[in-house]
C-alpha cells in the first residue's frame, strides 16, 4: 500500500530534519521525504496539518506480563497501549514467570507478539537462570532466539565473580549487558528514598548510596572486561556523576532514566500514594534536577516508560506492602514533551531520546525516517490536552502517579512497517 502523510511537521533526529515536509511510504518502507517519487500514487492519504510526523517511539523497558502474569496484563492489552502511545518498538525485561532464560520462551513471546501484528517486541534475556544470580544462561542460544541484550531486571546479582564471568562471556560475543544499579543489602526491605518524606511517614528507606555503590562495582567490572554496559533507570545525583565521568574516560557505556523520575520526586508520595511506590524509588528534588541535567548534557542517553502494569488489588494496600510499578506506555510521549517544554529543549533532540538513541542502545537500524527504512511512524498532536483517567488508558494496568492529571500531546496515528496500527484514515 502507498501512503502519503502530508502537511505535517516532519522531525527526524538522525537526518536532522525539522520542517514541513510530506512523507511517502510504499511496500512498508519510506519511499521519499519531501517530494513524491516518480510514479507514486497514494492509496491512502493522512492529512497531518498541525501534527508532528516522527519515527515511531522505542521503549527500552516495557513489561508485557506474559508469560506468567496475565492477571496483571495481557500481550493484547499492552500492545494496544503501546501503539496508542506511538510506540512501535519495545524491549521486554526478562522478569516474566518463568523468566526469559530459555530459547523456547523467547521464541514463544516473539511469535505471540508477531501474530498480533502491532508493535515490534524485542526480549531481553535473563543473565542467570531463574534470575537467581548463580548460573549463567546460554546467552548465545538466547541471542539466536531473538534477545537483544541480557539483564537481571530488578533481581540482585550479589556474587561479583558471577557478574564478572557474565560480562566476560557477553564481551566475547559482543552482547550488551543491561543492569540496574542497586546494592541489595542497603536496599533490603526499603520502599522509599532515604530522605525527609520516608522519615516523616515512617517508611523503610533506600539510601542513594545504594545506587552509587552498585554502580561503582559495575563500572569497574566493565573496565576489566570491555563489555558493552547499559545502566537502566538511573535515579540519583551520585549515579549521574559516576556515569558522566565513566563516559569521559571512554567506557562503552549508555544509560537511561524512567519518565516518572524525570518529573516526580519523593515529595509526590504525599500521604502514602501507592502509585508512587516505584523501583527505583522516587528520590529528592536535587536528584531529579541532576537527572534532568544529565539528559541535557547527554550523560543520560534515553528515556523509557519503565512500564509495569499492576493489578488494582496489589496497589490498594498500605504503601510499604503495595506492589511497586507504574503503567507508562501511553504516557511516555506526553511526559517527554512536557520535559522538553519545561527545560526548553529542542523537540528534535527530545524525540531522539525515545527514538534514535534507544535504537542505537538496542543495536537496531530503527528510530529514523531515512529512505529505505522500515516505515515505523508516529504522527502526534503536540497541542492536544487529555486527562489521565482509567477509561482513557488501554493498558490493563491503571496504576500511575499521573492519574487525574492533564497532559499535553497524544498520538493520532501509528504505523508499523507501513501498516496503520492505531488511528483511522
Amino acid at each position: 500500500m502507498n501512503i502519503q502523510i502530508k502537511n505535517g511537521r516532519l522531525i527526524d533526529p538522525k537526518n536532522r530534519i525539522d520542517a514541513l515536509q510530506d512523507l511517502f511510504i510504499s511496500a512498508g518502507k519510506v519511499a521519499a521525504v519531501g517530494n513524491a517519487p516518480a510514479g507514486f500514487v497514494a492509496d491512502k492519504i493522512i492529512d497531518a496539518t498541525g501534527l508532528v510526523v516522527a519515527p515511531g517511539l522505542i521503549d527500552l523497558a516495557a513489561r508485557l506480563r506474559e508469560p506468567g502474569y496475565e492477571y496483571k496484563a495481557t500481550l493484547e492489552s499492552e500492545m494496544d497501549a503501546a501503539v496508542a502511545g506511538g510506540i512501535t518498538t519495545l524491549a521486554c525485561p526478562p522478569d516474566t514467570d518463568p523468566p526469559l532464560d530459555e530459547p523456547g520462551l523467547v521464541e514463544m513471546l516473539k511469535h505471540r507478539a508477531r501474530v498480533l501484528n502491532q508493535a515490534r517486541v524485542y526480549p531481553v534475556g535473563a543473565l542467570s537462570y531463574g534470575l537467581k544470580g548463580a548460573e549463567l544462561t546460554e546467552m548465545a542460544e538466547l541471542a539466536d532466539a531473538g534477545c537483544v541484550a541480557f539483564s537481571q531486571a530488578d533481581a540482585p546479582l550479589t556474587d561479583t565473580r558471577v557478574l564478572m564471568r557474565a560480562m566476560q562471556y557477553a564481551s566475547t560475543f559482543g552482547f550488551s549487558v543491561w543492569l540496574r544499579p542497586q546494592d541489595s543489602f542497603l536496599s533490603k526491605s526499603g520502599v522509599a528514598h532515604d530522605g525527609e518524606v520516608a522519615t516523616r511517614l515512617g517508611l523503610p528507606a533506600i539510601p542513594a548510596c545504594a545506587e552509587a555503590i552498585a554502580l561503582t562495582t559495575m563500572l569497574q567490572l566493565a573496565r576489566e572486561t570491555g563489555v558493552r554496559l547499559h545502566i537502566c533507570r538511573i535515579s540519583s545525583e551520585a549515579g549521574v556523576a559516576l556515569v558522566r565521568v565513566a563516559k569521559q574516560q571512554g567506557l562503552q557505556l549508555t544509560c537511561d532514566v524512567s519518565a516518572n523520575h524525570v518529573h516526580l520526586s519523593e515529595m509526590d508520595i504525599g500521604f502514602f500514594d501507592s502509585n508512587c511506590h516505584l523501583v527505583p524509588p522516587l528520590r529528592s528534588l536535587r536528584d531529579r534536577a541532576a537527572l534532568r541535567a544529565g539528559l541535557l548534557d547527554g550523560t543520560i542517553d534515553a528515556i523509557c516508560s519503565d512500564h509495569t502494569p499492576v493489578d488494582e488489588d496489589a496497589k490498594q494496600l498500605p504503601f510499604a506492602e503495595a506492589e511497586a510499578g507504574a503503567t507508562g506506555l501511553e504516557l511516555l510521549l506526553p511526559l517527554v514533551l512536557k520535559w522538553a517544554g519545561q527545560d526548553k529543549y529542542a523537540l528534535a533532540d527530545a524525540l531522539a531520546k525515545v527514538t534514535l538513541q534507544p535504537a542505537q542502545i538496542m543495536d537496531l537500524d530503527a528510530g529514523h525516517l531515512s529512505v529505505g527504512a522500515a516505515a515505523d511512524v508516529c504522527v502526534f498532536d503536540p497541542e492536544v490536552y487529555w486527562k489521565v483517567e482509567h477509561a482513557a488508558l488501554k493498558s490493563q494496568g491503571k496504576n500511575t502517579p499521573f492519574i487525574g492529571m492533564e497532559l499535553q500531546g497524544k498520538a493520532s496515528f501509528t504505523l508499523v512497517d507501513g501498516q496503520l496500527v492505531y488511528g483511522v484514515f
